[in-house]
């Protein structure tokens, strides 16, 4: 049996991926899942913990949020820290702009785990074609909710309802894969 072990920035990503998971790990894998208090957090503390897991046919995801980084030096700096832990095959993922980026791709979705009305036609909306380069997600996801959204218990109540196989945001579908690309890695260790 495998064992996914998911190092994240913060409590948010831990929820989604709560909800995420039962539909793309097999019904016998439970994930660990750590969240840091923040990026800095996780880049100090990641070469420890990693170095430092013991259970065995572990596999491993990291994954922040862009911000206003350049994605591709952020994802080489984990993927170096992850290599200096002896762990090169982890996979890296950066959620481009914000975790809130993955919502704005699949609105259905912020309906259903919200219990809220008339998102999904705001998909139209020329901002919202590209999900992953919305300036600031998090600020306009409460927005377009009246607020209803709020970071950890709207990650819990939208990551259940993220549809898998069609999510406009890019950064998303390549987490998606990186997870698919895991497990078969990781079930070809067991």
């Amino acid at each position: 049996m495998i064992n996914p072990v998911c190092f994240l920035e913060e409590p948010s990503a831990k929820e989604m991926l709560q909800g995420l998971f039962p539909r793309l790990l097999p019904d016998d894998v439970t994930p660990f899942i750590i969240p840091f208090e923040g990026k800095q957090d996780l880049e100090n503390q990641l070469v420890r913990k990693m170095r430092g897991w013991q259970t065995p046919h572990s596999v491993f995801l990291v994954m922040r949020d862009q911000d206003a980084g350049n994605c591709e030096t952020i994802k080489a700096k984990l993927a170096a820290l992850c290599a200096e832990a002896g762990k090169p095959d982890a996979v890296v993922r950066i959620a481009c702009r914000e975790l809130e980026s993955f919502y704005f791709g699949d609105l259905a979705a912020v309906e259903a785990g919200l219990g809220l009305r008339g998102l999904v036609q705001q998909k139209n909306k020329a901002k919202y074609h590209a999900p992953d380069a919305i300036g600031n997600p998090s600020e306009e996801l409460q927005k377009l909710t009246g607020n209803v959204y709020q970071k950890v218990s709207g990650s819990r109540a939208i990551g259940p309802h993220l549809n898998v196989d069609q999510n406009t945001s890019r950064s998303f579908n390549v987490l998606v894969a990186g997870i698919r690309r895991l497990v078969a890695a990781g079930q070809a260790l067991a």
